[in-house]
């Protein structure tokens, strides 16, 4: 967790922070994040704040029906801190921090829209990327891009993010995650100023790099191109379930043996169920191979613990 507070006391010292601690301070609270997106009129769903217990709010408000999402404002990630309500039986187990509450959407798609703005002020987006998310973890297991999205969509959704990053007057890369919904709307889900799961596949997908990008944004350098290469897929390597311990790797050689196939491993020596250990991305210009290959590549990597 990034301390906002040490943060601004260097930037009162006159130390130049990139994205800035009030950005950061802003998308740490998602409850503020939304009221963010409702102040400057940027689609999302609808929400309340609420503070306590759940089956008391909603005693004094039967706004929402089930089912509906309910996030903590903070601390929440890869999933964690956020939870279906879907009936009464659910109220015991909710959060009773500070949180919100949100109308569920009805969506097709997942995607991802990541931004990138100097201290210039100069903004550009990559492709909007397609998310498919663990159904028990919550988190991204596939990413596809660009994603299967008609241009009309693809063009409403990189302006989308470029008006977010504008409003936030951000500089450095901001990743927008959104919902396509079935009757073809955009919907902001949430923000995070910084290269992000979600912009993995540019390393070997795009022209520019999101890592490549982020330090031409912070120092002021002009932006690259981040056309795509080819497609990309995009998969995350997870811990096991009924695996915690020192890392174990199984399948790796015949993983590189794979055309078009690269990994990534982030140097975690230890492991736990649907932890990321690290990611592959296949490129291919067929799309539809380059995501028959990453699913045959999900089925054979494994990250265990050792006995």
């Amino acid at each position: 967790k990034v301390n906002v507070d040490a943060l601004d006391q260097l930037e009162k010292e006159g130390v130049i922070i990139f994205p800035q601690p009030r950005v950061i301070r802003l998308i740490q609270d998602k409850g503020t994040q939304k009221q963010f997106f409702k102040d400057n009129n940027i689609p999302t769903a609808d929400f309340k704040l609420i503070k306590g217990k759940l089956a008391d709010y909603i005693k004094e408000d039967d706004s929402f029906h089930f089912p509906f999402v309910q996030k903590l404002r903070k601390d929440g990630y890869d999933g964690k801190g956020v939870q279906m309500i879907r009936s009464d039986k659910d109220i015991a187990k909710s959060f009773t921090e500070p949180s919100l509450v949100e109308r569920k959407i009805d969506f097709d798609k997942e995607i991802a829209v990541m931004v990138a703005r100097n201290s210039k002020g100069e903004c550009t987006t990559f492709p909007a990327v397609e998310m498919e998310f663990h159904p028990e973890a919550n988190l991204v297991e596939f990413l596809v891009s660009p994603a299967g999205i008609p241009p009309y969509l693809e063009l409403k959704a990189e302006n989308i993010a470029l008006a977010i990053a504008e409003a936030l007057d951000i500089v450095g890369l901001l990743a927008v995650e959104m919902f396509v919904t079935t009757d073809g709307q955009i919907l902001v889900n949430e923000l995070a100023p910084r290269p992000h799961n979600s912009g993995h596949q540019t390393i070997e997908g795009n022209r520019t790099s999101q890592f490549d990008q982020h330090l031409r944004c912070i120092f002021g350098m002009p932006l690259g191109d981040t056309a795509t290469l080819a497609h990309s897929v995009m998969i995350n390597v997870l811990g096991e379930e009924g695996h915690e311990g020192n890392a174990k790797y199984e399948g790796l050689e015949e993983l590189l043996a794979v055309e078009g196939a690269y990994i990534h491993l982030y140097g975690k020596k230890t492991t736990k169920p649907f932890r990321k250990m690290g990611h592959i991305t296949v490129v291919d210009t067929d799309r539809s191979k380059a995501i028959e290959k990453a699913r045959s590549l999900k089925a054979l990597i494994k990250v265990k613990s050792k006995k």
